[in-house]
């Protein structure tokens, strides 16, 4: 599938202490967390955040994760995490690539996938909602 630049966001982070261990590695846990604000800049970036989502009568909890650590990030070290819609129509799968900002080395790669959960009745939706198609369109448009 192609890499559509209207669906993807680089969000540059700073690795502070408190996510880090006695080695000044980061523990495991905290890579959630950086997916987490990359994933959140980009639905802001569609204009569909949680919020809309869930204005829209809809939550999209996620439903699997998956991460490989391939480097450790330490503390102070200026990364890049990059977020990228790759699937959008029976749900919603977000790629990632975490890399050291200075040399583009790779650290972390990621992936998540959430499904959109009509609030009402808390059932969970076999297509996306039409509202969230149109604006994944609206995207892909706008960057051509």
């Amino acid at each position: 599938m192609t890499k559509h630049p209207g669906l993807s966001i680089c969000v540059p982070m700073t690795i502070p202490f408190f996510d880090v261990d006695a080695m000044h590695i980061v523990w495991h846990g905290h890579y959630v967390k950086y997916l987490e604000i990359a994933r959140c800049a980009l639905l802001d970036k569609l204009g569909y955040n949680y919020d809309a989502m869930r204005a829209a009568g809809y939550v999209w909890p996620i439903v699997t994760m998956q991460l490989k650590y391939v480097r450790p990030a330490v503390f102070g070290q200026q990364v890049l995490v990059d977020a990228h819609i790759r699937e959008w129509e029976s749900r919603l799968r977000i790629v990632y690539v975490i890399t050291d900002a200075a040399s583009g080395e790779r650290l972390t790669q990621a992936e998540t996938t959430q499904v959109a959960v009509l609030l009402e009745n808390r059932e969970m939706q076999f297509d996306t909602p039409q509202d969230w198609q149109d604006i994944i369109r609206r995207a892909m448009q706008s960057e051509a």
